[in-house]
């Protein structure tokens, strides 16, 4: 009965998780929890980017200062991970991103391996009191620039389809992660150089999937990454 119910629990986060590129990793189909909070944003004319140019999809995005801060706190984004078929967004994030990861039978990584895209490095995950920030999962538009960049406008099921949308999560190193804070383009980029292409070209389908606007200093420091990889495609 116990091995059974392990086969069931990966065939789950196999249907959840189609695609694993660690390199460069690709979207998950989401749930029809995800797509039931997401179904709102749809609604409200915000749609998934098309592929493409991600220079050119940069000019489509609206650029002015930021918003204040205020209100803001991480509960304007949900009460924390959200349950997607019996298993929460972080340990489904996690088995995207890590090769050779086991699941325990209430749906945790318990280890794996992560190819770094922040660092480059290779990094053993051993679930654990002290381990498990090792590998942290980043917003790649940190939660408090959205605020900052039209979050505050969203409805809050549209917050937490953002906080909970696969195109904007990425299981990377904890100390990178923490080192990100809520920084932008313009004031943090990946220590590893060849994945800052893909990384804001993420960022660019994230603001444009959820109307959210960037700064001129965030837009230049983007302008410039991608001057180095003007065919960079949006993620699909």
């Amino acid at each position: 009965m116990r091995k059974r119910r392990v086969f069931i629990i990966l065939f789950a986060l196999s249907a959840l998780v189609a695609w694993v590129v660690v390199s460069e990793p690709k979207d998950v189909t989401p749930s029809i929890e995800i797509a039931g909070a997401a179904s709102e944003v749809t609604g409200a004319g915000v749609e998934a980017p098309v592929a493409g140019s991600a220079l050119a999809a940069l000019d489509t995005i609206v650029i002015k200062g930021r918003a204040p801060k205020t209100d803001y706190k991480r509960t304007q984004f949900g009460d924390g991970w959200q349950l997607v078929g019996g298993c929460d967004t972080r340990n489904i994030i996690l088995h995207r991103d890590l090769t050779d990861s086991i699941v325990s039978e209430d749906c945790k990584i318990m280890s794996g391996t992560l190819n770094d895209p922040y660092t480059g490095k290779t990094i053993t995950f051993v679930r654990g009191e002290s381990t498990s920030a090792l590998v942290q999962i980043d917003h790649v538009v940190a939660l408090s620039n959205a605020w900052q960049t039209g979050a505050q406008q969203l409805s809050p099921n549209q917050r937490v389809a953002l906080a909970n949308d696969p195109l904007e999560l990425l299981a990377v190193d904890g100390a990178a992660n923490q080192q990100k804070s809520d920084g932008d383009a313009a004031t943090w980029l990946p220590p590893n150089k060849p994945f800052r292409c893909q990384y804001v070209a993420r960022q660019i389908a994230v603001k444009i999937k959820y109307q959210l606007w960037m700064t001129p200093a965030e837009k230049q420091a983007v302008q410039t990454v991608l001057s180095r990889c003007p065919d960079q495609a949006l993620p699909a």
